[in-house]
């Protein structure tokens, strides 16, 4: 199944590097550097799922994950945080906030590749979307 992923990072080189890695596993991907530009972005195209990074200037990847999950539209789109803090009670904040995984950075590809088949699974079974 190839799936539309929105890469949310205010880094642009790691935003672009994500996207290439889902390019190469097949999918199309978009980059969105900040939440802002996301928000713009999804309301145009709603993506299958979201990769957010955690720690953003503005409205951070926690504030987001709460932000998509009370707009009604949004409330199952498929959410993966991402951060190089890969502390508990980080990845507990996001999963709170509605995150559906975490991803430890830097993204390794076979990573990446298990949660989108996690995805892609949720997906087919209707429960996410």
């Amino acid at each position: 199944m190839k799936l539309y992923v929105m890469v949310i990072d205010d880094n642009r080189l790691v935003a672009n590097s994500i996207v290439k890695m889902l390019t190469l596993l097949g999918h199309e991907a978009q980059a969105a550097y900040g939440s802002m530009a996301a928000l713009q972005a999804i309301a145009q195209h709603t993506p299958d799922m979201v990769l957010t990074d955690i720690h953003m200037q503005g409205l951070n990847g926690v504030e987001l994950c709460r932000y998509l999950r009370y707009d009604s539209n949004l409330v199952n789109l498929p959410i993966v945080a991402m951060s190089t803090d890969n502390q508990p009670a980080m990845i507990a904040s996001a999963r709170e906030a509605g995150a559906d995984g975490f991803l430890p950075k830097p993204i390794e590809i076979e990573a990446l590749e298990k949660v989108i088949q996690q995805i892609e699974t949720a997906l087919a079974n209707g429960e996410k979307k």
